[in-house]
């Protein structure tokens, strides 16, 4: 996969967080969650860009790790949305495996950045 391409990745996983951020019940708890899933969903992709443009293979590093916990929190929040029930098991299902693989390919690119250094 490409740098680009995985940017258009991270730009389409970010707006699918605030089609389901939207969605979510207008409730104090929902709207909380909300909140935190706008954050840490869309982080990545902004971030990334950001890598992209590092100044040093360890600013590359380190903004890659910076994707990586933000995925990770947003794997979290989703995991507590899906628990209160507010959508269908399959809303969320591939969201959910979205995460998981955007998870996967940031501690691959760590490691391998982290041994060309």
């Amino acid at each position: 996969m490409t740098s680009q391409e995985l940017e258009n990745r991270l730009i389409e996983f970010a707006s699918r967080i605030i089609d389901l951020a939207e969605a979510l019940p207008k409730k104090p708890a929902a709207k909380h969650l909300g909140s935190q899933l706008l954050r840490s969903g869309t982080s990545p992709a902004l971030n990334y860009g950001e890598a992209r443009g590092a100044e040093s293979s360890a600013d590359f590093i380190h903004k890659l790790k910076v994707c990586l916990k933000e995925l990770r929190e947003t794997h979290i929040c989703l995991r507590i949305i899906a628990k209160r029930n507010w959508f269908s098991e399959t809303k969320l299902t591939s969201i959910i495996s979205e995460n998981n693989k955007l998870i996967s390919i940031f501690v691959t690119s760590i490691k391998t950045s982290a041994n060309n250094k």
